[in-house]
């Protein structure tokens, strides 16, 4: 139903809006800013480095020749339309939901999931802590992400608490029905786990949800348009039993019957709901997708590649704590850049215009095998192949 939400919008009127706006320190203000808080959010997301990598980050199929496959930055922005869409329907705080759709993947690491299970195994092993993007996104945008203010110091985007809860509370791989935000204005840093808790606000379930509705049919788009599925498209149509007014099955159906059914059959009472027969059709598109994309014959292949490429960068880097020396004499260039990097984080006097927390004691193992994690993290799929290659060329 129409503005049917407008009561738990995300505004002033809202009992847990000091909590939703505040931030972990005050923020600058120009006497001129136009800006309500979350669109000062926004516009901080996408102006951060972390934000442009995202189009040279997989989505699910690796340095496709095709233009037109999605990359992960194109998926940001379906998500944003997407959830857009659905908060305006319900009435709800569409700035909101722009800055936590676009920030959602800012964590990702190069090579989609597959790069994320092996930071994961790797960060196990040295640190003991799992590597999961929604926390690796929250903690770039309050650690390791750097603005210049207004007086070229260098800041982190210290992002306001609905915004942040968004991004680690958002993972869309969901399989119950009906969604609502919890009460509890919990420490972000107490997240153990993706999907512990719900999110905060009722902005951030919708995009939990617009999260799965992005990637259902845009990952059967793009692997029909890779030639994975051809033998597949039977099974597909009798997965796609739409309550349509056409014929025509694609991603413009899907994603229009999915948004049309949400807003139509949620409510205050039972939450943000898919109707029983929709639910069912979208959690048999998610299986057909990892049966035949996700854990297809054709993608296998590359994960061992992405195993090597990103075991042998954090390999080289670990030695340049072990034996920085015989490190930089081996592989100048990784050692160099890597160190580039790691001196706003380590050291403030060495640039008095950091104004940002120093984060990592390089004199301490586990920081700095942390340190090395955040910085392949936040690399391209691009940068990282360019690392490998320098590391075994001669």
């Amino acid at each position: 139903m129409i503005n049917s939400f407008t009561s738990v919008r995300a505004d002033s009127n809202n009992y847990k809006w000091e909590n939703m706006i505040k931030r972990e320190k005050e923020i600058y203000r120009r006497r001129n800013d136009l800006r309500s808080d979350f669109e000062r959010d926004y516009t901080r997301i996408i102006h951060c480095n972390a934000y442009r990598r995202l189009k040279h980050k997989t989505q699910v199929f690796f340095s496709p020749g095709n233009d037109h496959i999605c990359t992960r930055i194109e998926h940001v922005a379906h998500v944003e339309s997407i959830s857009h869409t659905i908060a305006k329907n319900l009435g709800l705080n569409q700035e909101l939901t722009r800055a936590i759709a676009i920030a959602h993947d800012i964590g990702h690491s190069p090579f989609g999931h597959e790069g994320e299970r092996i930071l994961s195994l790797i960060s196990m092993n040295d640190i003991g802590e799992k590597f999961w993007h929604e926390k690796n996104g929250l903690e770039m945008v309050d650690k390791i992400e750097l603005l210049e203010d207004n007086m070229k110091n260098k800041q982190n985007l210290n992002l306001s608490y609905a915004v942040r809860d968004g991004i680690i509370s958002h993972c869309g791989e969901i399989d119950e029905n009906c969604l609502k935000p919890r009460e509890e204005c919990v420490d972000l840093k107490d997240y153990q786990y993706p999907n512990q808790f719900a999110p905060y606000t009722w902005e951030g379930c919708v995009v939990k949800i617009a999260d799965k509705i992005s990637y259902l049919g845009r990952d059967i788009e793009d692997a029909i348009s890779v030639g994975i599925l051809d033998e597949k498209l039977f099974d597909l149509y009798e997965v796609l039993k739409l309550d349509s007014n056409t014929d025509v099955i694609n991603n413009t159906v899907i994603i229009n019957d999915l948004i049309t059914d949400l807003c139509e059959n949620s409510n205050l009472e039972k939450g943000l709901c898919f109707s029983d027969k929709m639910f069912e059709m979208a959690n048999g598109i998610k299986k057909f997708n990892y049966q035949n994309i996700y854990l297809s014959d054709r993608i296998k292949p590359s994960a061992e590649y992405f195993k090597i490429v990103l075991s042998q960068i954090y390999e080289v880097l670990k030695l340049s704590f072990i034996d920085r020396q015989r490190a930089f004499k081996m592989y100048p260039t990784v050692i160099e850049e890597f160190e580039e990097w790691l001196k706003e984080y380590w050291n403030r006097e060495r640039n008095e215009k950091n104004k940002n927390d120093v984060i990592f004691d390089i004199s301490n193992e586990k920081d700095y095998y942390k340190a090395i994690i955040y910085y392949i993290s936040g690399m391209t799929d691009n940068y990282a192949i360019e690392t490998y290659n320098y590391i075994i060329g001669f």
